[in-house]
Protein backbone atom coordinates (compact mmCIF):
# COMPACT_ATOMS: atom_id res chain seq x y z
CA UNK A 1 0.00 0.00 0.00
CA UNK A 2 1.23 3.39 -0.95
CA UNK A 3 2.38 5.75 1.67
CA UNK A 4 1.24 9.29 1.59
CA UNK A 5 2.96 12.64 3.32
CA UNK A 6 1.17 15.04 4.62
CA UNK A 7 2.48 19.01 5.19
CA UNK A 8 0.54 21.26 6.60
CA UNK A 9 1.47 25.40 5.86
CA UNK A 10 -0.67 26.14 8.91
CA UNK A 11 1.60 23.82 11.38
CA UNK A 12 5.57 24.75 11.99
CA UNK A 13 7.20 22.31 9.53
CA UNK A 14 9.35 19.53 10.77
CA UNK A 15 12.56 20.08 13.10
CA UNK A 16 14.27 17.26 11.35
CA UNK A 17 14.02 14.26 8.71
CA UNK A 18 10.18 13.19 9.43
CA UNK A 19 7.04 14.17 7.83
CA UNK A 20 4.08 16.50 9.62
CA UNK A 21 1.94 12.73 8.98
CA UNK A 22 1.97 10.19 6.51
CA UNK A 23 -1.17 8.90 5.47
CA UNK A 24 -1.60 4.82 4.39
CA UNK A 25 -5.05 3.98 3.45
CA UNK A 26 -7.26 4.65 5.76
CA UNK A 27 -5.20 5.47 8.81
CA UNK A 28 -3.22 8.85 9.06
CA UNK A 29 -0.14 8.39 11.33
CA UNK A 30 0.37 12.05 13.11
CA UNK A 31 3.63 13.46 14.51
CA UNK A 32 3.84 15.13 17.50
CA UNK A 33 3.48 18.61 17.59
CA UNK A 34 5.26 21.33 19.83
CA UNK A 35 3.29 24.87 20.92
CA UNK A 36 4.87 26.77 17.96
CA UNK A 37 3.37 28.49 15.75
CA UNK A 38 3.67 27.78 11.97
CA UNK A 39 6.64 30.13 11.65
CA UNK A 40 8.55 27.94 14.48
CA UNK A 41 8.39 30.30 17.49
CA UNK A 42 6.72 28.74 20.70
CA UNK A 43 3.66 30.22 21.92
CA UNK A 44 3.21 31.59 25.49
CA UNK A 45 5.11 29.83 28.33
CA UNK A 46 2.57 28.12 30.05
CA UNK A 47 1.40 24.12 29.40
CA UNK A 48 -2.10 25.32 28.82
CA UNK A 49 -1.54 27.48 25.74
CA UNK A 50 1.21 24.82 24.39
CA UNK A 51 -0.98 22.08 24.63
CA UNK A 52 -3.76 24.40 22.35
CA UNK A 53 -1.01 25.66 19.94
CA UNK A 54 -0.34 21.72 19.65
CA UNK A 55 -3.91 20.63 19.32
CA UNK A 56 -4.06 23.60 16.44
CA UNK A 57 -1.31 22.62 14.64
CA UNK A 58 -2.44 18.97 14.97
CA UNK A 59 -5.63 19.96 13.69
CA UNK A 60 -4.27 21.82 10.87
CA UNK A 61 -1.88 18.22 9.98
CA UNK A 62 -5.21 16.21 10.17
CA UNK A 63 -7.21 18.70 8.21
CA UNK A 64 -4.70 18.77 5.43
CA UNK A 65 -5.24 14.93 5.11
CA UNK A 66 -8.68 15.75 4.82
CA UNK A 67 -9.54 14.09 8.30
CA UNK A 68 -11.72 15.88 11.52
CA UNK A 69 -10.39 15.71 14.93
CA UNK A 70 -13.38 13.64 15.78
CA UNK A 71 -11.80 10.95 13.90
CA UNK A 72 -8.42 10.69 15.61
CA UNK A 73 -8.66 7.25 17.38
CA UNK A 74 -5.09 7.47 19.48
CA UNK A 75 -3.07 10.28 20.99
CA UNK A 76 0.07 9.75 23.05
CA UNK A 77 1.08 12.91 25.21
CA UNK A 78 4.55 13.63 26.20
CA UNK A 79 4.90 16.22 29.28
CA UNK A 80 8.25 17.26 30.68
CA UNK A 81 6.40 18.18 34.26
CA UNK A 82 3.66 15.20 34.69
CA UNK A 83 2.88 18.27 37.62
CA UNK A 84 1.10 19.93 34.19
CA UNK A 85 -1.13 16.73 33.86
CA UNK A 86 -3.98 18.53 34.94
CA UNK A 87 -3.72 21.86 32.90
CA UNK A 88 -2.73 20.07 29.53
CA UNK A 89 -6.32 18.14 30.33
CA UNK A 90 -8.01 21.05 30.48
CA UNK A 91 -7.40 22.00 27.20
CA UNK A 92 -7.32 18.62 25.52
CA UNK A 93 -10.83 18.22 26.90
CA UNK A 94 -12.11 21.29 24.86
CA UNK A 95 -10.62 19.81 21.48
CA UNK A 96 -12.39 15.85 22.19
CA UNK A 97 -15.52 17.07 24.11
CA UNK A 98 -17.37 13.52 22.73
CA UNK A 99 -16.09 9.89 22.97
CA UNK A 100 -11.89 11.02 23.54
CA UNK A 101 -9.29 9.16 21.79
CA UNK A 102 -7.31 6.27 23.44
CA UNK A 103 -4.32 8.21 25.05
CA UNK A 104 -1.11 7.22 26.49
CA UNK A 105 0.72 10.60 28.30
CA UNK A 106 4.24 10.00 29.12
CA UNK A 107 6.57 12.12 31.25
CA UNK A 108 9.85 13.10 30.05
CA UNK A 109 13.32 14.49 30.63
CA UNK A 110 13.74 16.72 28.25
CA UNK A 111 11.57 18.17 24.51
CA UNK A 112 12.48 19.71 21.22
CA UNK A 113 12.85 23.49 21.47
CA UNK A 114 12.24 23.10 25.70
CA UNK A 115 8.32 22.50 24.97
CA UNK A 116 6.49 21.14 28.03
CA UNK A 117 4.16 19.27 25.70
CA UNK A 118 4.02 17.09 22.44
CA UNK A 119 1.17 15.46 20.99
CA UNK A 120 1.01 12.87 18.33
CA UNK A 121 -2.15 11.24 16.65
CA UNK A 122 -3.62 7.83 15.03
CA UNK A 123 -6.48 9.00 13.03
CA UNK A 124 -8.98 6.63 11.02
CA UNK A 125 -10.13 7.97 7.66
CA UNK A 126 -12.94 6.00 6.24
Amino acid sequence: MPKEAILSPAAPAPLGPYSQAIKVGPLLFCSGQLGLDAAGNKVGSSVSKETEQALENLKAVIEAAGARMDQVVKTTVFLTDMDDFKFMNQVYEKYFPETPPARSTVGVVKLPKSAKVEIEAIVVIA
